[in-house]
């Protein structure tokens, strides 16, 4: 596992909504339990597409650096205001918790079927999600996989 302060990169998104292969992208660390459960809906059409892309990308297997700020899901988000998300402090406490039952730091480098396997084996088996975001607003799609 590759350590760097999550500062260090950026987020980017391409305007033709294509990923670069030799990025590397930052997730939120409660995104990736997100993934598992993302059935096309959110908050408007542009998010589920932003979503859904991500999401395909992610299927490569890329480098993810893992982070407790915004990243390329939060940047078509309507509670993303300058970069900043206006609900941060429930959204940081559900990173905090997925960081520390996976056992990874804010800024860790890792491929995203690591992150993924760990986000399974970690939370979803055991049945901790409601213990990570179960206070989440779309909760209720996660109860029904």
């Amino acid at each position: 596992m590759i350590s760097i302060g999550a500062n260090n990169l950026k987020s980017e998104f391409c305007n033709n909504h294509s990923f670069q292969n030799d990025k590397i992208y930052k997730i939120r660390a409660h995104h990736g339990l997100c993934m598992f459960y993302f059935k096309g809906k959110g908050y408007s059409s542009e998010f589920v597409e932003n979503m859904t892309s991500f999401k395909n990308y992610l299927e490569s297997n890329p480098l993810v650096l893992i982070t407790c700020k915004t990243d390329v899901i939060c940047d078509k988000c309507p509670n993303n205001v300058n970069g900043k998300c206006i609900t941060e402090d429930k959204v940081s406490q559900y990173d905090r918790r997925v960081l520390s039952k996976c056992r990874l730091t804010d800024g860790d480098i890792i491929h995203y079927d690591k992150f993924r396997n760990l986000i399974l084996h970690n939370i979803i088996i055991p049945g901790k999600r409601e213990e990570v975001c179960g206070n989440c607003m779309w909760t209720t799609l996660c109860r029904n996989p």
